[in-house]
């Protein structure tokens, strides 16, 4: 059995204003493992998003804990612990790359790093061998304006992990590329999970991209309302089939 690199229990998210109270989250519990991909899926305003954010400490649980490593992650949700958190346990993938304009595909790989206070020729050895997993190392010397999305989006999953962080947060990482080059960045990703051991949440709306997961939890008005293990056949029926049923909840 593998390692629970993460677990999440009873984590609930309310927001307040002067005259209304908007629940997120509601008591959601789960575990991640080493190695494991694992899908959220849910219909828009399900609290994925929400959840995403606590993760990666850019926004605060109203209660619940969080756990890295078996360790709980106390006053994480309050700087500067928290930028020092997302820079030792969190690489973040978005949906819109959130690439530096100015600078090379090797600068925005290799500035995590830099950040951290590596030496330049460590920097740049790292850089080197994560461009060429993804298979980019003739672009390095490129500005982001110059490559294609799935180019951008790889460039994208090279920065995230190039830390080797515990866990990796992608928010609809596909959702600008079209359908073949999604095949493609997905298949960059399983296969970096698998070289480099690492445990990653996707957070997606698309039941396609959900099959390449191990693990699929659906959520529903801030609650986990169900859950699929990715087997060798007929994993998009069947995610399909647990999708229509939530979306059919509220009808």
């Amino acid at each position: 059995m593998a390692n629970k690199v993460l677990e999440v229990r009873n984590l609930s998210k309310v927001y307040k204003g002067t005259e209304f109270k908007v629940p997120a989250l509601d008591r959601v519990s789960f575990e991640l493992y080493t190695g494991e991909l694992l899908a959220i899926m849910g219909t828009s305003g399900s609290g994925k998003s929400t959840l995403l954010n606590i993760l990666g400490a850019l926004d605060e649980p109203s209660s619940g804990k969080v756990f890295l490593n078996g360790k709980e992650t106390k006053d994480f949700f309050e700087e500067p612990k928290a930028t020092l958190y997302r820079r030792d346990n969190i690489g973040f993938i978005f949906q819109s790359f959130n690439l530096l304009k100015d600078l090379t595909v090797e600068e925005n790989v290799g500035l995590p790093l830099i950040l951290k206070g590596l030496a330049k020729k460590e920097v740049e050895q790292r850089v080197d061998e994560m461009l060429s997993l993804v298979g980019l190392a003739k672009w390095k010397s490129h500005r982001p304006i110059q490559l294609s999305g799935g180019q951008q989006q790889r460039v994208a999953i090279s920065r995230a992990l190039i830390t080797s962080p515990p866990i990796v947060l992608a928010d609809e990482l596909t959702g600008n590329l079209d359908f073949n080059t999604t095949k493609d960045i997905l298949n960059v990703l399983v296969n970096m999970k698998k070289r480099l051991d690492k445990s990653i949440i996707i957070v997606t709306h698309d039941p396609n991209v959900a099959t390449y997961s191990d693990r699929v939890l659906f959520f529903h008005n801030g609650k986990i309302v169900d859950e699929y293990e990715c087997q060798s056949k007929n994993n998009l029926q069947n995610i399909l089939k647990k999708f229509q049923k939530i979306m059919e909840i509220d009808q």
